[in-house]
């Protein structure tokens, strides 16, 4: 949240922001589209259900790590000053106790894999929150905290692992890696007096957003990948351009303000996702 941004809301409206809901549309989109790869059609209700409560459970738990591991470092940060006001961190506590044991147990009503596995998800969730600590490839866990959302659901369908969700996943984690790397450019001058470790800092700004633009090209070969091992058609590839024009469109946003930024960052990725799931729901539904 903003240092400018209203704290004078209902208590679910300021958990929300906390947690940052509306950001769900960016990896919400790739597991339901893998999940409809995987199923080749509409998957069963019940399945279906598990997989969107899992998302949920997964990322309120991510993000309440998040923010109570940066409780102290965000409230000197004047783009997340207020943050901790909107909900206490007892109370933030108890919610991440409770999402992540929510999380645990509906990938136990999915299949015997998805249950062995969703410690080790929840880890590696967790994990990105403290990469900032000790690494400046942090962008990059955090895009393979959200990569593990086509997996999964891929995982939840088959009860197995296959080549294309992997390729998809390196897809996500490129992509999210890029746009975290333009997100972060806000924060370059505070990370620098505290010592926060990422590759913007590292490298500075400009050759940041250079990278950012390579990692977006390989994820636009990853979604060509995947569309060829997953035996997607024509209507998947006539989207492809323009889930290009928007990784363009993003990288338009560095000369803007943060007002800009903010903005930009939001429409682009979640048009690219939302394109993403209408061309793969159209390719296997229609």
């Amino acid at each position: 949240m903003d240092r400018h941004e209203s704290i004078d809301s209902g208590p679910m409206t300021r958990f929300l922001r906390l947690i940052r809901f509306s950001h769900s549309v960016f990896a919400l989109p790739f597991a339901l589209g893998a999940l409809v790869v995987a199923a080749n059609g509409f998957p069963s209700l019940g399945t279906l259900l598990l997989v969107l409560v899992c998302m949920v459970f997964a990322r309120t738990a991510a993000m309440l790590f998040n923010r109570l591991v940066d409780w102290s470092l965000d409230q000197r940060n004047p783009r997340t000053a207020s943050r901790h006001l909107l909900v206490s961190k007892p109370v933030s506590e108890i919610l991440l106790v409770l999402s992540s044991a929510g999380f645990v147990v509906a990938a136990a009503a999915i299949n015997r894999l998805t249950f062995i596995l969703a410690p080790i998800a929840l880890a590696l969730i967790f994990f990105y929150s403290l990469t900032k600590r000790f690494t400046n490839a942090t962008h990059f866990f955090l895009g393979l905290a959200l990569a593990i959302a086509p997996v999964g659901a891929w995982i939840a369908q088959t009860g197995r692992i296959d080549l294309a969700p992997i390729v998809l996943a390196a897809g996500v984690i490129c992509w999210v890696a890029g746009f975290d790397l333009i997100y972060a450019t806000q924060d370059y001058d505070f990370d620098r007096r505290e010592g926060i470790r990422s590759l913007v800092v590292t490298m500075g700004i400009a050759s940041s957003l250079r990278l950012a633009r390579l990692l977006h090209l390989v994820t636009f070969l990853t979604l060509i990948g995947f569309g060829v091992l997953a035996k997607l058609g024509v209507v998947y590839y006539c989207s492809l351009p323009l889930i290009a024009a928007a990784l363009v469109y993003e990288h338009k946003t560095e000369k803007r303000d943060i007002a800009g930024i903010n903005r930009a960052f939001f429409q682009s990725n979640a048009f690219v996702s939302a394109v993403f799931l209408f061309a793969v729901c159209a390719d296997r539904l229609l």
